[in-house]
């Protein structure tokens, strides 16, 4: 089977909103409903005090994985929280026990979770040649050579003992076209987040510009579904307003009450530019089939509001069937 080709529609286990055990249920549910993978972030702190989880992403894959038969992806920023050599034997340990149902995309970072370090935080292009290193650490792990690299980071003679027979693929996670034509120079695919279809279209275009042409590409769509539209809308704005700055932004933001306190004049309606925000499952099949349209072959669905067992259960019913026919 190949990969590229297969699409899947995806539950987005969120980390940042509720406690590991919920999430596992959540999980089974979603796999049980039809969704035929997964994905989670892998973060130090929430966005807000009213999301208010962060469990630990990499124990919690161990226990999904094997509770579900997904492929199960996750974000992850190398180089200052993490050392590379670390996130290349946590990797190569889940890709051994479960053959090809994992990959790993990684981006330059957040000052929210790595600030933990005390380290200082580098500029981006500083962030991008750092994350860059740590790539190819972890690519030379990976194919059992012993690595002695001292850069931005620094590694001694380290050696990976257990390897996976199929090293993990590494898709770069980009916010911008910048970063995207960049991702495309080195990944084996992007990740990207949902944004309206003339964006997102810039976003395809500047990956294949910088060589991600045929390579896979994944998103991550940011979704508000309730009852009614108010519900949903309400519910969008009090889990996600923090959000939806730019990357920028969120990127040099240290804690989450500064990020709480940047949201305190968004308002509801602000929500709808970066939120899909609709309690029609037909409307979000048209949403998705645009991306799909867009040559995107995996789909994370975030609902980010709390309700996540009536999101489940819908679209197990209403969109994702339709969207794997």
């Amino acid at each position: 089977m190949n990969e590229n080709n297969t699409l899947r529609i995806g539950y987005h286990a969120s980390h940042e909103q509720f406690k590991p055990s919920e999430l596992l249920q959540y999980v089974q549910k979603a796999e049980q409903a039809g969704f035929n993978a997964s994905m989670s972030s892998d973060h130090y702190a929430p966005w807000s005090l009213d999301q208010g989880e962060s469990g630990f992403a990499w124990s919690w894959l161990g226990a999904a994985m094997q509770a579900t038969k997904l492929p199960f992806g996750i974000v992850n920023a190398p180089g200052q929280r993490y050392h590379p050599a670390i996130i290349a034997q946590a990797a190569a340990t889940l890709a051994e026990i479960f053959p090809e149902r994992f990959w790993v995309a990684m981006g330059s970072g957040q000052y929210i979770n790595e600030q933990i370090t005390g380290d200082p935080w580098p500029v981006k292009q500083d962030r991008n040649n750092r994350l860059k290193e740590c790539v190819d650490i972890i690519r030379a792990l990976w194919d059992g050579e012993t690595v002695t690299h001292h850069g931005l980071v620094k590694v001694e003679q380290a050696k990976l003992y257990t390897r996976a027979k199929v090293a993990p693929k590494i898709i770069g996670a980009a916010i911008t076209e910048e970063t995207a034509e960049w991702v495309g120079s080195w990944a084996d695919g992007m990740i990207t987040v949902s944004k309206p279809p003339k964006e997102l279209k810039k976003m395809v275009e500047a990956f294949h510009r910088g060589g991600g042409e045929g390579k896979p590409m994944y998103l991550k769509v940011q979704l508000s579904y309730d009852k009614d539209e108010k519900a949903a809308l309400q519910g969008a704005h009090d889990q996600w307003r923090s959000n939806i700055f730019p990357s920028a932004v969120l990127s040099d933001m240290r804690t989450a009450k500064q990020l709480e306190q940047a949201a305190m004049f968004v308002r509801e309606e602000d929500l709808r530019e970066h939120v899909r925000v609709s309690a029609d499952p037909g409307q979000h099949l048209e949403w998705l089939q645009q991306d799909i349209d867009l040559g995107f072959s995996q789909l994370i669905l975030h609902n980010v509001n709390l309700e996540q067992e009536r999101f489940i259960d819908v679209f197990g019913d209403k969109v994702v069937p339709q969207l794997l026919r």
